[in-house]
């Protein structure tokens, strides 16, 4: 399983940004994909979850209402679009692949893209 992050970049408060996470290297119909991220000096932190097969989502409390995740299976692509956002959401932005349903914690998960950074000034 191959995953690869892409989007983040710098933007001010209050704008957007849409993080892709392409997914190859097998069938994901029974995977849940996840993103996480880590800012500075803290531990990595779950985001949102989505499960390939269907349409289940779920977030964390702090982007609920903010970010949305969504797929695209034909193009194996997970997408992050994060509105709103506030400087305390400046991080390193990771997805993860985990088999089965979705899950919050990011030791449950065995496969990780690298990281992008996503940076929001005030």
């Amino acid at each position: 399983v191959q995953l690869q992050a892409s989007g983040g970049g710098l933007v001010q408060a209050g704008g957007s940004l849409i993080l892709r996470c392409a997914a190859s290297g097998r069938t994901f119909s029974r995977f849940s994909i996840g993103w996480f991220r880590q800012p500075p000096g803290k531990e990595r932190e779950f985001i949102a979850s989505i499960i390939w097969s269907g349409s289940g989502t779920d977030y964390a409390d702090s982007v609920k209402g903010r970010f949305t995740i969504s797929k695209d299976s034909a193009r194996n692509t997970v997408y992050l679009q994060m509105n709103s956002l506030k400087p305390e959401d400046t991080a390193v932005y990771s997805c993860a692949a985990v088999e089965g349903s979705w899950l919050r914690i990011p030791s449950a998960y065995p496969y990780w893209g690298q990281g992008t950074q996503v940076t929001v000034s005030s």
